[in-house]
């Protein structure tokens, strides 16, 4: 049985702040109250009420702000010698290291996050610095090496009845399966997650639920306008949340949607938004993806198979500068998809990774 939703990130002054408060709403109440604290010389307020300021900017996109308030959380955290608030905060650092693609700096920051969390006693910012862990190694295609602390991380959250964790370690899991073509599995487990966080109230995992299930339904079952109608309903909570990478990957995932249906003109005009999102928000792992599913498009509607080839292998080396270890078989398969020549010795690999 799961309990509603709650936002542990959202601590000190601000515990009262939902799961679903808007991102501008949380920044405004943050900023306030990291402002208070300061001025009383309350180093641990401070730290906590950062923690949130910093956690608003990221998620709105705003990477350099939200890099500033980490480490001012974290600088104020060590200052009050509150090691869960320092976890926290290397919590935060570290995933927005992992949303900037800066993949060896989000496993190094997230492990000491998780470590200062057992050493504070703190096992929710243990379990979230963990899950971050296991979603950075997911991200980059190491499915065997994180695999099973998914399943960990979901056994512990169903024990504990935590639905906001329940929903991520499911997801993540779902999108193993659909990037390996087990499809049947993912759309079941992002089905029961998408039930879980609707009843737990977690608007943003039912989002993300939404997506994978949008997904699936395109490529197994070719239903084109479910899929779209999916999207339709998550972008409008990404929306009103202030979802900016969220709503990004949403539109994305639309222009996955009209490829595959093969109406390459609208699908080029959505990779073309999500590309220009990503870039506004400095994130390569987004942009990247769009670059490819706009570079399919273009060739699609005529575009020279020689400019095509070249923007292919630029953006092969680009995804493996990143450090995603499935880019080669992603570039791999769109000149086999294409029929474009590839010089290169590339071997063939699974489906390509959607979030």
């Amino acid at each position: 049985m799961y309990g509603k939703a709650f936002a542990p990130e959202y601590q000190g002054a601000l515990t009262t702040l939902s799961v679903n408060s808007s991102l501008t709403d949380v920044l405004a109440a943050g900023t306030e109250q990291l402002r208070a604290a300061e001025r009383a010389g309350k180093p641990g307020e401070a730290a906590r009420s950062g923690l949130a300021v910093a956690e608003a900017h990221r998620r709105l996109g705003r990477v350099e702000d939200a890099d500033r308030a980490w480490k001012a959380s974290y600088r104020a955290a060590r200052q009050a010698s509150d090691v869960a608030a320092m976890a926290w905060a290397l919590w935060s650092g570290g995933t927005l290291a992992r949303q900037r693609g800066a993949f060896r700096l989000a496993r190094r920051l997230l492990q000491l996050a998780a470590d200062l969390g057992e050493r504070g006693g703190d096992i929710v910012v243990r379990g979230y610095s963990l899950a971050g862990l296991a979603e950075t190694g997911r991200i980059q295609g190491d499915y065997e090496a994180v695999g099973r602390l998914h399943e960990q991380l979901l056994a512990e959250a169903r024990r504990r009845g935590e639905a906001r964790h329940t929903v991520w370690a499911l997801e993540g899991i779902a999108q193993m399966h659909r990037n390996t073509g087990d499809y049947d599995t993912a759309y079941a487990l992002f089905e029961e997650s998408a039930e879980i966080a609707a009843r737990a109230d977690d608007r943003r995992g039912h989002a993300w639920a939404l997506r994978g299930l949008a997904d699936v339904v395109s490529v197994r079952d070719g239903d084109t306008e479910r899929a779209l109608e999916l999207l339709s309903e998550a972008e409008a909570t990404c929306r009103a949340m202030r979802l900016s990478s969220a709503l990004a990957y949403n539109h994305k995932m639309r222009g996955n949607v009209l490829y595959r249906a093969g109406r390459y003109a609208e699908a080029r005009a959505l990779y073309e938004q999500a590309l220009a999102e990503f870039r506004a928000m400095s994130e390569p792992r987004g942009e990247a993806l769009s670059r490819l599913g706009l570079a399919k498009s273009l060739a699609r509607l005529g575009r020279d198979h020689a400019e095509t080839a070249a923007e292919l292998a630029e953006l092969s080396g680009t995804l493996e500068r990143i450090g995603l270890q499935h880019a080669r078989r992603m570039v791999a398969r769109a000149y086999d998809e294409l029929g474009i020549p590839d010089a290169r010795v590339v071997e063939a690999g699974p489906a390509e990774v959607t979030r």
